[in-house]
């Protein structure tokens, strides 16, 4: 199926053809008829699918042919997308921009460690679409900067990492000063349609449809996963071997601590690699900076927690390593959809060492099949020495780390780890992951 078979209104389907859309992926052609037509939908699906593009699509086409409701403000939005994380509510932005670019829309994105009294005053401008993290959305809204009382539409993508970050509170607040489920159109997507998930719904939707649009593997059909087993030493070696021989254009490397992902980033990058690490120590310009890099080929390697598995949207990612395995099996999934997204091919390759094996077995009990295993030669671990010992990593340089520059206490604001960005009890408004 075709986007011109959708009849979309001319400034939007003009956008889709400029950013070289033509058909239809499976979600897609399954949830945009339903959405379109002004349905509830609760959908599952994995990264890479086209998700994203399916809810945006659906709200532009809604504002642009209804009105606003009667009384509505200028800045009260006639949509809200909540998102988890500031990585995620940026590329859900990027992705909005290129949709309305040929309307009258005014899209407004809000998320923390950035400039909180400039976020706050661009609702005067007014609001059509708004994006951002549940934290920030509360700080604005209980400041009355906008109102949700005539919003149309809500979108809630990543439901199940709601959740897991501790958000589910702050969604329930705004949930609860939107209309009523039936004077609102609702869209939720999820990883996985769980109990807790499936009952938001129907506690907050108006007879939801549930979408599960993949059969089959739980993982995309393009990538090619492999496994090592190997001793906690072997796992720097083995991965600059594996960088050289598959000459690694634009890969993404999963770790579970901080201090690990700073350690294998500082040496990757004395090893000639052109890398950059993501983490709640670097400053949100300089993250988004990294993000840019990374996607247009300045750099080609990042470094990121499972922060970022789920919030990386990045086309052309063609090897994922997992140098720790996850402890979260479900993490696993998320991690390699980084690659092989909207129909590509892709590589995924994981390291099991004695400390993070045990977790294999849930792995591929989710995934429904073992992972085929490798064998190590011994010359893959001769690397031999760095060739440039005083590189350094993007987002390791002195001033590109917040507790450096003065972020984390300048004007009151705080560097939030899960995204909300709300100021610290009892310090000023100011300046203010995710």
């Amino acid at each position: 199926m075709h986007f011109k078979e959708l009849n979309l209104p001319a400034p939007l389907q003009q956008a889709i053809d400029d950013l070289g859309f033509t058909t239809l992926t499976d979600v897609q052609e399954i949830a945009l008829p339903m959405t379109l037509a002004g349905k509830d939908v609760a959908g599952q699906g994995r990264t890479g699918t086209g998700k994203t593009a399916t809810f945006l699509i659906t709200a532009i086409n809604r504002l642009l042919t209804s009105p606003p409701k009667p009384g509505r403000k200028a800045s009260t939005p006639r949509a809200l997308i909540i998102a988890p994380t500031r990585e995620l509510v940026v590329q859900i932005s990027d992705d909005a921009r290129n949709l309305v670019k040929h309307t009258d829309l005014k899209l407004h994105t809000v998320f923390g460690g950035v400039d909180y009294e400039k976020q706050m005053n661009a609702f005067e401008n007014g609001v059509d679409i708004l994006v951002g993290t549940p934290g920030r959305l509360i700080d604005y809204l209980k400041k009355k900067a906008y109102s949700l009382s005539h919003t149309e539409m809500l979108v809630i993508d990543e439901a199940d990492r709601m959740f897991d970050l501790g958000f589910i509170k702050d969604l329930r607040f705004m949930l609860h000063r939107l209309p009523r489920y039936d004077e609102r159109q609702s869209l939720m997507f999820s990883a996985t349609l769980s109990h807790r998930v499936l009952e938001l719904a129907y506690e907050h939707m108006n007879s939801p449809e549930k979408l599960r649009a993949e059969e089959g593997n739980i993982t995309a059909s393009g990538i090619v996963e492999s496994m090592y087993h190997t001793g906690m030493d072997e796992k720097f070696p083995l991965l600059i071997h594996l960088l050289r021989q598959g000459r690694v254009e634009r890969g993404v490397i999963f770790i579970n601590e901080k201090r690990t992902g700073e350690k294998v980033a500082r040496n990757l990058a004395r090893y000639g690699f052109a890398i950059g690490i993501l983490s709640g120590d670097v400053r949100q310009q300089k993250r988004m900076r990294i993000l840019e890099d990374f996607t247009s080929g300045k750099l080609h390697l990042l470094v990121a927690t499972d922060v970022a598995s789920r919030g990386l949207h990045i086309d052309g990612v063609t090897h994922v390593f997992n140098y720790d395995l996850p402890e979260d099996a479900e993490n696993y999934v998320h991690r390699i959809g980084r690659t092989a997204r909207a129909g590509a091919t892709g590589v995924a390759i994981s390291f099991s060492c004695e400390r993070y094996c045990f977790g294999l077995p849930d792995i591929e009990a989710y995934i429904s099949r073992a992972i085929p295993v490798h064998a190590i030669e011994q010359e893959m671990l001769e690397i031999g020495k760095p060739t440039n010992p005083e590189a350094t990593a993007e987002g390791l340089k002195s001033e590109d780390r917040a507790e450096q520059t003065g972020d984390k206490g300048k004007s009151g604001a705080r560097r939030s780890g899960g995204g909300s960005g709300r100021p610290r009890r009892g310090s000023s408004r100011g300046r203010a992951k995710t």
